[in-house]
């Protein structure tokens, strides 16, 4: 085996530093050994590749570089982007301000004023169904003043805001152009009057409350009291008029626990009702009142809980007049027989 010789290596020899020398093999005559198709490989490997990495890593950042200089912005976007930025910070201090309503209502008058130039303002109203409400208390209600127009006039949420009156329980509105309007309510009848946390409020059948302020035209309606007994009252009134006898004295029907009715007459009596079968403890009651005078008598409850009795409790005073009229008999002596 014929020793190796250095031989100077081209390619690393161009470059700037310090020469580097390559070992190959050689023949017995001194030549260099030749190889078929490889290339002579370097005594140091780890030079050559870091430079060829160092290389690619800025050849990659240059191209990168090129492409973002040669990238083409469309035109304008820069005016959008700019516009977008303050609709969106308008749009966020219109939320946040609370202004919304307040620029709708500006828009919805520049609208009308448009219509009513145009010739389509509301000329009529033709109003029908009002009985305890008045024509401007309704027209308010719907939003209705002398600027609105006939074409910019929402029905549906027009009918929506009549709703909120709990005197109307329906309403149709109608528009007939190019300037006539109608409306339509039903409105709820007063029923009872509802005492709750002693407070007396108006009621509907339906139990909805119509006014917290009782006018003197209806005073004179019944009056229920408890929780729930605004929902309940209907149906136990309605019961309680089959028996007139009963329902005249009655002063106020008081719902217990949202479960049954006591009676309270205005002779000061009440009346307690079972929760199952009133109907047949009223039934009791009219006849014990009718048969015995039971509800003039001097007592101050009758209990109808139960079944298969009757429990009266006599007032105070009664009951003492009762007691000495006891003891008294108790000391009288009794007459012995007569002489024959």
């Amino acid at each position: 085996m014929v020793p190796g010789v250095t031989v100077p290596v081209p390619e690393l020899a161009a470059h700037s530093g310090p020469t580097f020398e390559e070992p190959v093999a050689m023949d017995r005559r001194g030549y260099l050994a030749q190889s078929s198709g490889q290339s002579v490989r370097p005594a140091s490997a780890g030079v050559r590749p870091h430079r060829l990495a160092h290389y690619g890593w800025t050849r990659n950042v240059r191209r990168w570089f090129s492409a973002l200089i040669e990238l083409e912005i469309p035109r304008g976007l820069g005016s959008s982007s700019v516009a977008l930025l303050l609709l969106s910070s308008v749009c966020y201090g219109v939320v946040k301000g609370g202004h919304g309503p307040d620029i709708a209502a500006n828009l919805q008058n520049l609208c009308d004023d448009a219509a009513n130039a145009a010739g389509f303002g509301i000329a009529e109203v033709a109003l029908t169904g009002e009985q305890e409400l008045g024509r401007d208390d309704i027209l308010k209600t719907a939003g209705i003043t002398e600027h609105t127009s006939l074409l910019f006039l929402d029905a549906a949420q027009t009918r929506a805001r009549l709703l909120t009156n709990p005197w109307i329980a329906d309403a149709t509105v109608l528009k007939l152009y190019p300037g006539r309007l109608r409306i339509e309510i039903t409105e709820r009848k007063a029923f009872a009057l509802w005492q709750k946390d002693a407070r007396v409020a108006l009621i509907a059948a339906d139990g909805t409350v119509l006014a917290q302020t009782i006018a003197d035209r209806f005073a004179e309606l019944p009056q229920v009291v408890g929780r729930g007994a605004e929902r309940q009252s209907a149906d136990f009134l309605a019961l309680l008029s089959r028996y007139p006898l009963i329902a005249r004295q009655v002063d106020a029907a008081v719902l217990v626990a949202e479960r049954r009715w006591n009676l309270h007459l205005q002779n000061g009596v009440d009346v307690l009702l079972p929760e199952n079968e009133p109907e047949r403890a009223l039934r009791t009651l009219a006849k014990l009142d009718r048969d015995k005078k039971l509800l003039s008598r001097d007592i101050v409850v009758v209990d109808l809980r139960l079944a298969d009795r009757v429990s009266v409790r006599q007032s105070d005073a009664a009951y003492a007049a009762r007691e000495d009229a006891l003891r008294a008999a108790a000391k009288t002596p009794k007459k012995k027989g007569g002489d024959a």
